[in-house]
């Protein structure tokens, strides 16, 4: 469903899709044979990798407290 993080996280037709109600999320079911695995997955080591997720911590607490960060996501 649209709601929460999912919107953040799906990119809609690309890496899955999100549905509104019951009936368009059954009708979603054959796309995903459509999906290219090859891309889902691009996008998901670029936006959520360990070493990209830890990147993302450092830079967030570094810039609570004030310090530059130097962590660099890959």
């Amino acid at each position: 469903w649209s709601c929460g993080a999912l919107p953040e996280i799906i990119d809609q037709g690309v890496t899955g899709f999100i549905a509104d109600t019951m009936d368009s999320a059954v009708a979603a079911v054959p796309d995903l044979l459509q999906l290219d695995r090859r891309k889902v997955r691009t996008v998901f080591e670029k936006r959520f990798s360990a070493r990209r997720m830890a990147g993302d911590y450092l830079a967030a607490y570094a810039g609570l407290i004030g310090v530059p960060s130097t962590a660099k996501a890959s």
